[in-house]
Order: structure tokens, then sequence, then C-alpha cells
């Protein structure tokens, strides 16, 4: 028994990955090319990828929206776990990082699963507005891009996404600089705003995970 959250030191963590961890060989190989890029940091942890996608699988997940979408790993983790009749929009602006994920959907044959829209994501969520048709229509929704622009991102899931669906929203515990009252970086006060912002926020359930850098899952009521 334990009132607090167990610290993982690195043998912990090592033993929860061999434990737990049901990784493909595809997958495997995305996160291990990721992690020798510069911007590796930028990459979920393999264990929250199994977290999101075991919460697809439960909510049985058809229809999902990733704002953020690097190289590819959380999208294949999410459109792997909603099957053949899985659809996933993923939202990025880079197509040197989404070439990879590309490649790598392809390997796993789940590329025709995922719409990839190389836009601002802000621009793209807003035509899906635009149409009542996509308004309460998507059952889950991942935010993993820019940190000045979580809430707008947010607002515009909660639109979109159907009562009883799920927003996930990834960093918030920015590596513990949250709590660093120093961290004036504008990042961290944006990531702060947001997290306080949710604790009093009607429009949802919450919980906040730490798992990764940080989960939060907001259920839309």
């Amino acid at each position: 028994m334990s009132g607090q959250t167990i610290q993982l030191n690195d043998s912990i963590y090592e033993y929860l990955l061999d434990v737990s961890l049901r990784e493909s060989p595809e997958l495997r190989a995305l996160r291990e090319e990721t992690a020798s890029m510069p911007e590796a940091n930028m990459q979920i942890s393999p264990e929250q990828g199994q977290f999101m996608a075991l919460l697809a699988q439960v909510m049985g997940a058809a229809r999902a929206i990733e704002v953020g979408t690097f190289t590819g790993y959380s999208a294949a983790c999410l459109a792997t776990a909603m099957g053949p009749r899985g659809r996933l929009l993923a939202c990025d602006v880079s197509k040197p990082f989404t070439d990879i994920a590309r490649k790598y959907w392809e390997k796993l044959d789940i590329d025709d699963r995922i719409d990839l829209r190389l836009a601002p994501a802000l621009e793209t969520l807003d035509r899906l507005c635009e149409d009542t048709d996509q308004h309460d229509f998507w059952d889950l929704a991942f935010i993993d891009a820019d940190k000045q622009n979580y809430e707008p991102y947010f607002e515009r899931l909660l639109i979109l996404v159907r009562p009883g669906g799920v927003i996930l929203v990834d960093n918030v515990l920015w590596d513990g600089q949250v709590v660093d009252p120093d961290d004036k970086d504008t990042d961290t006060r944006a990531i702060r705003s947001f997290n306080r912002a949710r604790l009093t926020d009607q429009r949802i359930d919450l919980s906040m995970v730490p798992i990764g850098d940080g989960l939060t899952i907001a259920r839309k009521r």
C-alpha cells in the first residue's frame, strides 16, 4: 500500500518495461530511430503509447484526432489499437519528421487509417469546426504540440469530441518545471495556466496521470 505514486528509478522503470511492454518490432524500430535524433525528447515513452492504445481499446474508439505527430509513434499506437475500421486525423507541420512516420506506418500496414494534414493544426481544427457534422463526432483526441496553443487546441477539440469522448494532453508535468517558481519560460507558464484552468473546468471529468512527462485525461461531459 502507498499513499503516493512510487518514484521510478532506472531499475524499476526497466522492470516495468520488461514485464508489461508489448511493442511490435516496427514500433521498437521507430522508437530507436527517433531516439538517435536531436529532437528525441519530443517522442512519447513506449509505456505511454501502450497506455493510450489501451484507453482507445477500452473506449471502443474508431475516430481520433492527433495534434502533433512528430515521427509517428503515438499515431501508430492509436491507429493500431483502433483496428482496420479506425481513422486517425494527424496534424503536423513537418514533412521531414512525418516522412519518417509514413515509412513506419506503411511497415505496420496502417497508413490507410491515417489522414495526415500538413498545416498549422489550428487551421485544420478550425476547418473541422466549421462543419457542424464534425461536432460531437470524434471519440478521442491527443494534444502533443506547441505548448502556447494548448488552450485553443483544447477548446476546438471540445467542440469536435463527442460527449463521453476523451482528450489526452501530453507534457503537463513538463519535466518538473511547472513547480519551479524561478522558471518564467513562456511554454512553462502556458502549461501551468492550462493545468490550472482544467481543475475547475466543469465541462470535463479529469485525471492527471504521472506517465511519461505527465498526461491529462479529460472526458467530455
